[in-house]
């Protein structure tokens, strides 16, 4: 079955001119659709565009031109609606010290405009594991504590789909696993979540799909494995018995990247060359393998592959 778009995007563009009349392309020609109830991340390098495509959604920034549709509503022609469609958890966590989670939801959930009989505060509070901290001050709380609070505030409206900029950013590792369980946790209950991050190892463990940025164009839109699938040069690392010598006996299609200690590691192509057929390279050196290990290659290399210069 088909999944509905909750977003499109049809050639979005956003230009700023500096005092010399130079104009920056911060976003150009933006093409992609995101699909209800997955994982999307948007990746790029700093300066890639993802801030200016975040703002743009959330109406802190004007487009030049293009078209946005969001949940079904036009950008240009129901932007409030467009805004309630989405809660944006930010990078920086900037909370009031003095109020407590309880407050600060309540406070949010009116500048939505938020009936009270329809808050589901308490709800929130327990989803993202804040229950028994909800009188306590903002400034006694963890720094765990404090982001999840941030997913809080992002939900009191109950968006479909909520946007994490950067969530992981200078984060420890405990408490990036606490978060990641709890944005897994509001996808199962069908909330769409749109990713920028520049963890790489986290935007292909977590994403469905994957748009690269750079420059503001979008260089690559694709199911995290068909990204994965692009690349061509894997490594295979041999622990053996002995050293060997490959220098007159490599095949063209290797690359030896290091030699010693009884380890070798190799880099191929693997549309040239199996591993059977180098494993039987290895083994006319008469050289005993104690232990292979293969390295398939991860989305930093399709990443730095397609941003580089």
């Amino acid at each position: 079955m088909n999944k509905k778009n909750v977003l499109s995007v049809k050639n979005l563009h956003k230009v700023y001119k500096n005092k010399s009349a130079n104009s920056i392309h911060a976003i150009n020609n933006l093409n992609l659709d995101v699909q209800e109830g997955e994982i999307f991340g948007l990746l790029g390098p700093n300066g890639a565009g993802k801030t200016t495509f975040i703002n743009v959604l959330s109406g802190v920034v004007i487009k030049t031109s293009g078209e946005v549709n969001v949940w079904g509503f036009n950008l240009d022609k129901n932007p409030r609606q467009v805004r309630a469609s989405i809660g944006i958890v930010p990078q920086e966590v900037n909370l009031d010290p003095f109020f407590s989670p309880m407050k600060l939801l309540e406070l949010q959930a009116g500048l939505y405009g938020v009936k009270k009989k329809d808050r589901i505060t308490d709800t929130i509070l327990k989803l993202v594991s804040l229950e028994e901290q909800a009188n306590s001050y903002a400034r006694s709380l963890s720094g765990g504590m404090k982001r999840r609070l941030l997913i809080a505030k992002a939900l009191v409206h109950q968006p479909p789909i909520i946007i994490l900029d950067e969530p992981t950013a200078g984060v420890d590792v405990e408490l990036r696993k606490n978060l990641w369980e709890n944005v897994k946790s509001l996808n199962k209950q069908g909330v769409t979540i749109i990713l920028t991050t520049h963890n790489l190892s986290e935007a292909e463990e977590m994403c469905n799909r994957i748009g690269i940025l750079n420059k503001g164009i979008l260089v690559a839109l694709d199911s995290t494995k068909n990204l994965l699938d692009k690349i061509k040069t894997k490594k295979i690392t041999f622990k053996l018995s002995r050293n060997i010598d490959l220098n007159n006996n490599i095949d063209s299609s290797l690359n030896v990247i290091s030699n010693k200690d009884n380890e070798v590691v190799i880099s191929y192509e693997k549309n040239k060359i199996t591993i059977e057929e180098i494993i039987n390279l290895i083994q006319k050196q008469n050289a005993k393998i104690i232990d292979i290990s293969t390295d398939d290659g991860d989305l930093e290399d399709v990443f730095i592959k397609l941003t580089k210069n």
